[in-house]
């Protein structure tokens, strides 16, 4: 229970990097074509759905006063993401000084995209001996070796309940979910 506002922000962390090659590249379109920072951020706001709330509480708050510069840097303290943290501070950075936002914003999108491939080839290596151990476990194992305890129990004189196999079969079952959900934790939160 202690930890369940941790689980929370890196599941909202992880939200966020689904979208954020996506609305990265949708903000550099919308400024390369022209579209003032403050309008491309509104329209962010309405195209995505985990990333365009925390852009709209920063229209909300250029709306209420707050100079855009202001509301970023607010916003970039409280995001649980560092990539869009990144992204955040690129803006107020092209901002102070006056450069083009769409060429940074650009090349900090390309350093993403290339992270994100890293972390799936890493995700990829780390699959083939995590798949290798789960068919020994989860598959091999217990499948072999019910049988066997079968086999076995009839030239031992012990007796194989249904309590036992139920017992063998709800171990099996719990061995293989927790290998389900490793695997699931494990997946990098990227969609190409």
């Amino acid at each position: 229970m202690m930890r369940l506002p941790d689980i929370k922000i890196s599941r909202r962390e992880k939200d966020i990097s689904r979208e954020i090659i996506f609305a990265g590249r949708f903000l550099v379109i919308e400024l390369e074509s022209g579209v003032p920072l403050y309008n491309a951020l509104s329209n962010l706001s309405k195209n995505y759905e985990v990333i365009g709330s925390y852009v709209r509480e920063i229209i909300n708050k250029v709306d209420l006063g707050t100079s855009l510069e202001d509301a970023l840097n607010e916003a970039a303290e409280l995001i649980p993401s560092n990539d869009l943290r990144r992204i955040l501070w690129q803006i107020i950075n092209s901002l102070r000084t006056g450069s083009n936002v769409s060429a940074s914003l650009g090349s900090v999108i390309d350093q993403i995209t290339k992270e994100q491939a890293i972390e799936v080839s890493k995700y990829g290596r780390k699959l083939n001996p995590l798949a290798m151990f789960y068919m020994i476990v989860a598959v091999i194992f217990p499948t072999l070796g019910v049988t066997m305890l079968i086999v076995l129990s009839s030239f031992m004189k012990f007796r194989m309940t249904l309590s036992i196999l139920l017992l063998l079969a709800g171990l099996i079952a719990f061995v293989q979910f927790m290998f389900l959900s490793l695997v699931k934790f494990s997946r990098p939160p990227i969609e190409f």
